[in-house]
């Protein structure tokens, strides 16, 4: 595989990892490019723009830093401009740096939470093809949750997951336990297949979730298909049952979950509901669709043994 020459950065300004964005710089430039083209933004919402701005400049490589939220907002603009038809960079493969609080699209490709790695993986990994869920036109790419799960992540954004990181999580999930469970009306790929209450619908591309607890056992990024799962646990004791499921065995065999696999999924409420996209939250609403979009990028990941 040739060296990329060309590589553009768009790094979240807030967000650190080992030495910091001097150390990242000093390292891209130890790989002997030709040209670097940096933006950085001061939180994920501004990244669009500037990811534009980077594939304007027609690199090898993208290279974003950050955590979910920034990965997620630079796949969906790299696939919307795909999907669209347009030029622009939309093929260009995308080397992530795990500088966030989760990194959960990188936990479960097998990058690197060190700088030296995630950087050597940029350059020298494998490019390899992601499909991506599309939720109301918002790509994601590790899952997407409405209900408990959109709540939680909801009220954990901001200042509470400044200050404790991963264990904010913890502390909003904890506030939710006893939310009122409206009922849900689920389709797939066209067929009715849930109608009851349901306190979380998760929809998932990969198999990890937060902490490291494996939420959809045989998910995978790149199979073409979307893994979905209902909850219906309510209180204290299911949910430390469903958890606790989760955590050492398979999350189907919990009495409160539904599982199953589609390429669509319809999800109607009585009541809206906060949701959320790849640990970021949006506002409430009734219903949902959501959509598998096949290989829709190109990420870099470590290389196997097969590989080299």
């Amino acid at each position: 595989m040739r060296t990329p020459r060309r590589v553009a950065v768009v790094a979240h300004q807030r967000k650190t990892l080992g030495g910091g964005l001097d150390e990242l710089r000093r390292r891209i430039t130890d790989e002997g490019v030709d040209e670097l083209f940096w933006y950085e933004v001061p939180k994920s919402k501004k990244a669009p723009k500037q990811v534009r701005r980077a594939l304007g400049e027609k690199p090898d490589l993208l290279i974003v830093w950050g955590g979910d939220g920034m990965v997620q907002r630079t796949l969906d603009t790299i696939a919307g401009i795909r999907k669209n038809g347009k030029k622009g960079g939309a093929q260009v493969p995308v080397g992530i740096i795990p500088a966030g609080t989760a990194n959960m699209l990188a936990g479960n490709l097998g990058v690197p939470d060190d700088l030296a790695g995630a950087v050597h993986t940029a350059f020298h990994g494998r490019r390899h093809r992601l499909d991506l869920g599309v939720l109301n036109g918002e790509h994601f790419a590790v899952m997407a949750g409405i209900g408990f799960d959109g709540a939680m992540i909801h009220d954990a954004d901001g200042t509470l997951k400044d200050r404790l990181g991963k264990l904010s999580y913890v502390w909003t999930g904890l506030r939710h336990l006893d939310d009122a469970a409206p009922r849900a009306r689920v389709t797939v790929d066209g067929t009715e297949w849930f109608t009851d209450e349901a306190t979380c619908v998760l929809i998932g591309n990969v198999s990890m979730i937060t902490g490291g607890i494996t939420a959809f056992d045989d998910a995978k990024p790149d199979d073409g298909w979307l893994d979905v799962g209902v909850a219906t646990a309510r209180g204290a004791v299911q949910w430390a049952r469903t958890m606790g499921q989760m955590a050492v065995g398979r999350s189907a065999d919990s009495p409160f979950v539904h599982m199953t696999r589609a390429r669509r999924i319809d999800v109607k409420l009585r009541e809206p509901l906060m949701y959320e996209l790849d640990g970021g939250s949006r506002k409430a609403v009734k219903k949902i669709r959501v959509e598998v979009a096949p290989a829709a990028v190109k990420v870099c990941v470590p290389r196997q043994g097969s590989d080299s």
